[in-house]
């Protein structure tokens, strides 16, 4: 696929109002709901623009057809930053997008999608559905007539793309360098110049030069948006973001007036694309890092281990201001996330980690 297919501009101006003034009110005939799912990425963007579309069928099939998911690509009802304010107050029923995106809102709503140092993808489900973070992401998000759902996961993100490379900390100060959510408060605190862009707008950004390096997701929709063209040096380990969650909103309204079936129906829908969502990043960004490599001469780097300390510093300035919050419902989101991460810090060592290790030692095996 072709970076030059995800950059074609979505439906504008009065365009934009036709589309909008065809899809009045859903339809609710013979018990067929008819819901519109706005998305904050290009229609079949490699990664989240594939999993919406899988959400927005999942959901139909597990209600047997009786909720009918059309989906609607950034800027086609409404710009992709716009889709939880256009939930929220009802212009559609659904959205597709992270939570990364929405701390304007609260910074407390950051936590549920990614965390410099924080969870892995695993340990970010495992919060909500067994460390009490669901109850806390239902609180936050119904301030603003939303239901939220987590529904993938990229997967553990790259550093990012880099025109030179990185030696210090010194030289990532002034950096005119692309990220969002509690990431770009980290990197804000090391003196990088942060700004929030689309990732089709990271391209056009490195291109002229507005951009100095930026990070996106990783290798499978990072080379379909074709960085590699302009920056080669691909830096890893992303601990802006152990992972990435994605997430489903619906209008608390139009979920409530679900009968019991069909709210099971969109919860299942969410929870079970988690896993496969997650599973194709990890497959497809291995595939694609291969290609990156050996086709278009990318430079696979690490980070210094003094840039990386300076970046967990940084990062528990974040968790401080935070714990700090004059916001109670932010105060208490954060503690409950801090119990769960030290309560997988404390046994990832012997589970996960120690698998990972013990595979990198010199033995035979195949």
């Amino acid at each position: 696929m072709k970076r030059r297919d995800f950059l074609k501009a979505g439906a504008t101006g009065t365009a934009a109002a036709a589309a909008a003034t065809a899809l009045a009110a859903p339809a609710i005939a013979q018990d067929v709901r008819q819901w519109r799912m706005v998305t904050a990425w290009p229609k079949n963007l490699p990664g989240p623009g594939v999993a919406a579309q899988m959400l927005a069928d999942r959901i139909t099939a597990l209600s047997g057809g009786r909720i009918e998911v059309k989906l609607f690509a950034a800027g086609e009802i409404v710009p992709g930053n716009g889709v939880f304010d256009a939930v929220g107050q009802g212009t559609a029923e659904l959205y597709h997008a992270v939570p990364a995106y929405w701390g304007s809102k609260s910074k407390g709503i950051l936590l549920f999608g990614s965390q410099p140092f924080g969870l892995t993808a695993p340990e970010q489900a495992g919060w909500l559905i067994h460390g009490g973070g669901q109850a806390l992401y239902d609180e936050i998000y119904g301030g603003f007539n939303l239901k939220p759902f987590l529904c993938g996961n990229s997967g553990p993100q790259w550093a990012g793309w880099f025109r030179t490379e990185i030696s210090s900390v010194d030289d990532l100060k002034g950096l005119k360098f692309r990220s969002t959510g509690l990431a770009s408060e980290m990197c804000s605190k090391l003196g990088m110049a942060v700004q929030a862009m689309s990732g089709p707008a990271m391209f056009q950004a490195l291109q002229s030069g507005a951009l100095d390096a930026g990070e996106f997701i990783g290798p499978w929709t990072d080379s379909a948006l074709g960085y590699y063209q302009i920056a080669k040096n691909y830096y890893w380990p992303g601990v802006g973001e152990p992972s990435s969650a994605e997430e489903c909103a619906v209008n608390l309204e139009a979920y409530n007036d679900l009968p019991d079936d069909l709210k099971a129906a969109v919860s299942h829908a969410c929870a079970s694309l988690y896993n496969d969502v997650l599973t194709e990043y990890n497959t497809k960004h291995a595939q694609a890092l291969t290609q990156l490599v050996n086709e278009h001469d990318v430079m696979v780097r690490k980070l210094p281990d003094e840039v990386i300390v300076a970046m967990g510093n940084a990062a528990g300035e974040v968790i401080t201001d935070l714990r700090s919050s004059d916001d109670e419902l932010v105060k208490r989101i954060t503690e409950s996330f801090l119990a769960y991460r030290a309560l997988m810090h404390e046994y990832m060592p012997y589970a996960d980690n120690g698998q990972m290790n013990a595979r990198l030692l010199d033995y035979k095996y195949d």
